[in-house]
């Protein structure tokens, strides 16, 4: 996992929207489209924005109850 607390909470606020966004869009390519290689890379790019997309909350999270 990345470490994320070298980032502004503005970038840490930033990036969350931008995950959220690239995962909003990803799902709604792997739903358009069909194949096993393009179902199988839209599902490792998911897998890998959405660990990011995690550990940033947690990063937010941590910032929150301080």
């Amino acid at each position: 996992m990345q470490d994320f607390t070298s980032l502004s909470t503005t970038e840490l606020s930033d990036r969350i929207g931008i995950l959220r966004d690239n995962l909003r869009q990803l799902t709604e390519q792997a739903t358009a489209q069909s194949g096993a290689a393009n179902e199988e890379r839209l599902a490792d790019r998911i897998e890998t924005q959405s660990k990011e997309l995690e550990g940033l909350l947690k990063e937010q999270e941590r910032r929150e109850r301080k």
